[in-house]
């Protein structure tokens, strides 16, 4: 039995997610999102401004006049979202934590695709996988979707990407578009990021803490890693710290997008601290002009 307040929170992001896949989204995802190619539809006689190359020679031999192959788009896509859910998923100094940001661009995402009447699977993992969803259709299937990401309570803490990707690979045979949404506190996963973005349409979600690039002037303060459960003391009346720190941290996710762009992997980035409607119509609208 699921909690009121998780029931009214779903509510709540199935009526605002709604709207914006209406008002915001309704054909730029179906204008940047391809099928898996074309399939045979029909054959038909030859008309004037039509290819020769699809002229279908032994139709042709048998009437006695030309008739051409007709292909349409294989549209129907498998959509699979990655959602990291690991400790430090569960922090947020703004409106919201990074795991309930992550759930809201995931149920946009997720409505997008089943109006274009795609299917839609979820990977839940830290450390390790923690829940696979198989890709469905229907907005039952979205809600069903969305409460995971919000109230799954998973049993690592750390983060594993590389081990995510793998997993992608194995259980979808297929090309699909892949979302993996993270905040990236993690390393070694180049070489699998690689692989899957080769093989998938795989889009990065980094999602971040306006508290996790620059730390406040507020004094003796104690940090709490919730992946690893390490605690230290710092003191952030420090000027020289909180530049270093700031410094680092610009550092750290410049090498991340110069990793993402190595891998010709899109990347959205979304803060807890701002609106994400404008970075997801942003990458929309960058992706639809690169695509003419």
């Amino acid at each position: 039995m699921l909690p009121k307040e998780l029931i009214r929170k779903i509510q709540r992001i199935r009526i605002r997610t709604n709207r914006m896949v209406s008002d915001v989204f309704s054909g730029e995802y179906h204008s940047v999102f391809k099928g898996r190619g074309m399939e045979f539809d029909e054959v038909r006689e030859y008309q004037p401004g039509d290819e020769v190359r699809d002229i279908d020679w032994n139709v042709t031999a048998r009437f006695g006049r030309p008739f051409i192959k007709k292909f349409v788009e294989e549209r129907e896509l498998t959509v699979m979202l990655l959602v990291d859910a690991s400790g430090s998923s569960w922090f947020g100094t703004r409106e919201r934590f990074k795991n309930e940001l992550a759930a809201e661009v995931c149920a946009v995402l997720a409505f997008s695709a089943i109006r274009n009447k795609d299917k839609v699977g979820l990977i839940i993992f830290t450390d390790r996988i923690e829940k696979f969803v198989p890709p469905a259709k229907g907005s039952r299937h979205v809600l069903r979707v969305i409460r995971e990401i919000l109230y799954f309570r998973p049993e690592g803490s750390g983060t594993d990407i590389e081990g995510a990707l793998s997993f992608l690979n194995r259980v979808t045979r297929r090309k699909s578009v892949a979302f993996l949404v993270s905040d990236f506190q993690d390393s070694g996963f180049e070489k699998s990021l690689l692989l899957a973005g080769k093989r998938h349409d795989l889009i990065s979600i980094l999602i971040s803490d306006p508290r996790e690039q620059e730390l406040p002037p507020v004094g003796l303060i104690g940090l709490l890693d919730a992946e690893t459960g390490e605690t230290v003391e710092i003191d952030t009346s420090d000027r020289k710290l909180r530049e270093r720190y700031r410094e680092r941290r610009r550092r750290e996710e410049e090498q991340l997008l110069k990793t993402f762009r190595g891998s010709d992997v899109d990347c959205i980035r979304l803060s807890t601290g701002e609106p994400y409607v404008t970075a997801l119509r942003r990458f929309f609208l960058q992706r639809e002009k690169r695509m003419r």
